[in-house]
């Protein structure tokens, strides 16, 4: 799919879609969600001791289990815990389309005091099996750690478009050597159903 073909779907989704009823979105009462994301990520040369450019195209599959009811309503925090689990790949377009592929177990907390709108951050970690042929990494097993933000926008009352932005980490964590990290940034796009 070209930018140009993503893009003209994304604008069709979000002025297409009929306005929500004034009724509650259902991440306020859902249990779950499942979401799809794709993006863009690229290494940060010189941010700790990272110094390989790695570009990667992600694509990743996405539950996410609610933990909690709504807290702190009437509050700036207003929201509801939830536990994500990531199955992530990510192919890197610099090195001869070489791959990483594992799991991810992610800690969110997504603010429901706006209507329509609701942003979230997360934390989390995982492992991941990296062939990306790189000397400097040492291992093929490595570990990965993550933080972020995104937001949702709610086009229907169970489908929310997502955009993010997440720091993400990975290393061998010191179980060969060498051992350089990869620290990236990733922009990433998605679709969400609650249920």
């Amino acid at each position: 799919m070209t930018q140009k073909t993503f893009l003209t779907t994304l604008a069709l989704i979000i002025f297409l879609a009929p306005p929500l009823a004034r009724a509650e979105t259902s991440v306020t009462t859902a249990d779950s969600e499942c979401a799809l994301l794709t993006g863009y990520g690229i290494t940060m040369r010189g941010f700790g001791a990272t110094r390989t450019q790695v570009q990667t195209w992600d694509l990743i599959a996405r539950y996410g289990r609610f933990l909690s009811q709504e807290v702190g309503k009437g509050s700036w925090y207003q929201g509801r815990h939830e536990l994500l689990v990531e199955l992530p790949y990510h192919m890197a377009v610099d090195h001869d389309d070489r791959s990483m592929v594992g799991g991810y177990l992610l800690g969110s907390w997504k603010f429901t005091g706006l209507k329509r709108i609701y942003p979230y951050v997360f934390a989390g970690g995982g492992i991941l099996y990296v062939d990306l042929g790189l000397p400097t990494m040492g291992s093929k097993l490595d570990f990965s750690y993550q933080g972020g933000t995104g937001m949702q926008y709610f086009v229907r009352k169970d489908t929310a478009l997502i955009a993010e932005y997440r720091y993400h980490h990975i290393s061998n964590a010191g179980t060969a050597s060498p051992n350089e990290p990869l620290n990236s940034s990733k922009f990433l796009v998605g679709i969400s159903f609650f249920h």
